[in-house]
């Protein structure tokens, strides 16, 4: 193999703009398939899967070496790109209309039988997904959740750049702060006895910065926050943190408006419609019973107090006896 580039292209960029190009590519062993003077593998890398095949009658040598080649080695192939014979186009993949006719073939790793296939249709158990993450992140779901999270930061910097906000990395070991939850504690190796808290949120440090004139800030914050898990909380957590100087409410809510609305264009090339449809704190606690409805359901809370105004059912008559009505008419609690 000559000393040149490990990879001139992604696997999963080639297509009929690239026949007749000589390429280099790395990447692991998907699936191997012997047609007996064929034999065909199919090699992936994080930007998809491409076809290649290797001949007997042209190269015996890389053909010989392709026969001890198992799933997941990870190889090196030259070749040359050519669109698929008629018929055998694999239009489920992005490179499903061309292959690559192999000419130089190189393992550089190779791999034991893993304990469980990278394909994606097949059902593993979470904790064994878990104790082989690494194996568990070839497959293209997980993938393409860490790509997709790549994206998004990178749209929200790009995004609050242009806003003209300036992206600050506060400290991780640090005092203890009023926040929601318990706080993560550090011991001290220098001050023994003394700990430091693992931050629940910027809070502290974006005021700070706010005081001494930056005027827009933003971070991608990582908050720790020793609480029991819940269905959108867990222990450690990724937010985006912003601070603007000399600004209105409506400037705030426009702006967020604006950042998710960029961000379901350019990650998902989803259209959504703005402004978004507001409705008060009141409004929300009377129509739903929390501050942050879910309003793809409709399920509106139906004030039915006057119903119940001379029951004998305890468990109302009792509540209304004690003041208790819907928040629209005490702010207290609902019956």
């Amino acid at each position: 193999m000559q000393k040149e580039k490990y990879r001139t292209h992604w696997c999963g960029e080639l297509g009929l703009d690239h026949k007749g190009t000589s390429v280099s590519l790395c990447g692991w062993v998907h699936r191997r398939r012997d047609h007996g003077g064929l034999i065909f593998l199919d090699l992936r890398d994080r930007s998809g899967l491409i076809q290649t095949v290797i001949d007997t009658r042209e190269f015996q040598e890389v053909f010989e070496l392709a026969k001890s080649i198992r799933g997941e080695y990870v190889c090196q192939i030259r070749g040359t790109v050519a669109e698929r014979p008629e018929g055998t186009a694999n239009p489920r993949i992005k490179t499903g209309e061309v292959e690559v006719r192999v000419s130089e073939l190189k393992v550089l790793s190779e791999s034991r039988t893993p304990p469980f296939p990278t394909q994606d249709d097949i059902n593993v158990d979470d904790r064994l997904r878990l104790e082989y993450r690494y194996l568990d992140l070839r497959r293209s779901k997980p993938l393409n959740n860490l790509l997709m999270r790549h994206k998004v930061a990178l749209e929200v910097r790009k995004f609050l750049d242009e806003k003209s906000f300036v992206e600050v990395e506060t400290p991780i070991l640090s005092k203890s702060t009023a926040e929601g939850a318990r706080d993560f504690l550090v011991p001290s190796r220098l001050q023994p006895g003394q700990f430091y808290a693992l931050p629940q949120s910027p809070q502290l440090f974006k005021q700070i910065l706010m005081i001494s004139g930056l005027e827009r800030y933003f971070q991608i914050a990582r908050c720790f926050r020793d609480e029991d898990l819940r269905a959108d909380r867990q222990p450690e957590l990724t937010q985006i943190d912003m601070e603007m100087s000399f600004v209105h409410r409506e400037h705030i809510l426009t702006l967020c408006e604006e950042m998710l609305s960029h961000l379901f264009r350019t990650v998902l090339e989803v259209e959504i419609k703005t402004p978004f449809p507001r409705i008060s704190y009141m409004e929300s606690r009377r129509s739903y019973g929390t501050d942050k409805p879910d309003l793809r359901f409709n399920l509106a809370i139906v004030e039915l107090s006057h119903i119940f105004t001379h029951t004998q059912l305890q468990v109302f008559g009792r509540t209304l006896e004690g003041g208790g009505s819907h928040p629209r008419d005490q702010g207290g609690g609902m019956c």
